[in-house]
């Protein structure tokens, strides 16, 4: 499939896109918003600048460091944030409060992937350079950005096995596309022969390593924390959290916990869904399971007969990782991949993941070999690896300091990053 196919079938698509559209606002109502953006009807916009493109949460987190380090280095442009989801929409926001950065970070979501549409999102912003997080690579905009010489970017590329394959169905397409990027700053020496394998120019790609390890806590996150716990009087209660949990996660999160009280009657389990959209799901399913749970974005205070905390809010991941003492990263008990342990570890607590972490393999791997990660294959494993970390409290404080030893030492790829970008902006 070439690009001109590609765009006939996703023209075709359009009404099949619209229904989806519309069962995504069914559940998550936040998708109804702002429709006309992702069509192209875009707010007014400074021209010029850079163009940063994060898909969703994790991306936005994961950019928010570079997109720091660009305000500082270019003073007079403006930067464009771009996201496809409501949740990264929020973090967005979140993380760029209008009322700090007036004018330097503008953000709306990506119009689709449609010729049409990308010419008028480059026309209306007019970016000297676009940087894209991670693997969200789309044919046209790439294009439309080659045909306006405007230099393109992969930033903390990662192509798995599996996506490689992927793509690599699509040769047509794909080698194109690729061979159009300026710069392919990615995250191990693996990852660069799988992009050159599929069609980027040898010379174009970097090993630079993944900016996640330069992360860095803010210090208040941390005391905000360790205050709501006094708070709640749960400063000697243990605490641990399941966070960015996937569809069919919760219900083994729960398993998991139930079998922990047997051990400790009094423990806190916060439950971090991934998607807004399942949060009424997971509510339904505490209150199935007999348990007593209070909703973040109630406010309410957490008693000591509370024993879930649902974390049904927006952009507070980080702070929620932050009360707990041991903390299980989702979406590796089920086959989606994993999400990004490097935040949690950061926060020096213990990590817990599933089997299933092709996302994050390089990573997981150097924290297992290190010995700041545990490896747990269902439900039952998890309870009780919890359970140990909570009985043994010299075990846990060697993982924390494990991880963060391994953040320390992986260190320095937003530099050879940012280097990267210089070249390419002038």
């Amino acid at each position: 499939m070439n690009r001109h196919l590609y765009n006939l079938l996703f023209h075709l698509c359009l009404p099949l896109i619209g229904l989806r559209l519309a069962w995504r606002a069914w559940r998550a109502p936040a998708y109804t918003k702002r429709v006309g953006e992702r069509f192209a009807l875009l707010p007014p916009l400074r021209p010029g600048g850079i163009w940063v493109h994060a898909v969703s949460v994790g991306e936005s987190i994961a950019a928010a460091p570079l997109v720091r380090e660009l305000l500082a280095r270019y003073p007079d442009l403006p930067i464009t944030l771009t996201c496809m989801t409501p949740t990264g929409s929020e973090r967005i926001r979140a993380l760029f409060p209008e009322a700090q950065f007036a004018g330097r970070v503008q953000h709306c979501y990506l119009p689709y992937d449609l010729p049409w549409a990308a010419a008028r999102f480059l026309k209306r912003a007019q970016p000297k350079l676009a940087v894209i997080m991670e693997t969200e690579l789309w044919p046209n905009y790439i294009h439309q950005c080659a045909l306006r010489g405007i230099p393109v970017a992969l930033a903390n590329g990662r192509l798995s096995a599996r996506s490689a394959r992927g793509y690599g169905r699509f040769a047509k397409l794909t080698a194109p596309m690729l061979a159009e990027l300026n710069l392919l700053a990615v995250q191990t020496q693996v990852e660069a022969e799988r992009f050159i394998a599929l069609g980027a120019r040898p010379e174009a790609v970097e090993v630079t390593g993944s900016i996640k390890f330069d992360q860095q806590v803010d210090a208040e996150v941390s005391a905000r924390a360790s205050a709501l716990r006094e708070q709640w009087q749960a400063r000697q209660r243990p605490v641990w959290i399941a966070a960015s949990t996937r569809e069919g996660e919760d219900a083994l999160v729960i398993q998991a916990y139930r079998q922990l009280l047997a051990s400790q009657p009094d423990a806190l389990l916060i439950l971090v869904p991934r998607h807004l959209e399942r949060f009424d799901t997971a509510a339904t399913q505490l209150r199935e399971a007999g348990l007593t749970f209070v909703r973040r974005s109630s406010g309410e205070a957490v008693g000591p007969d509370v024993q879930v905390l649902l974390g049904d809010s927006m952009g507070e991941l980080m702070f929620l990782y932050a009360l707990a003492d041991i903390a299980f990263v989702g979406g590796s008990l089920v086959e989606t991949g994993g999400h990004n342990p490097l935040e949690p570890a950061a926060l020096g607590l213990p990590v817990i993941m599933g089997p299933h972490r092709f996302n994050f393999l390089e990573i997981t791997a150097q924290l297992l070999e290190r010995g700041a990660l545990c490896e747990v294959a269902d439900a039952q494993a998890l309870g009780t690896q919890v359970a140990a970390l909570l009985s043994e409290p010299a075990r846990a404080a060697a993982m924390r300091d494990a991880g963060l030893a391994v953040l320390k030492a992986n260190q320095g790829a937003l530099k050879r990053l940012l280097d990267g970008l210089g070249r390419l902006i002038g």
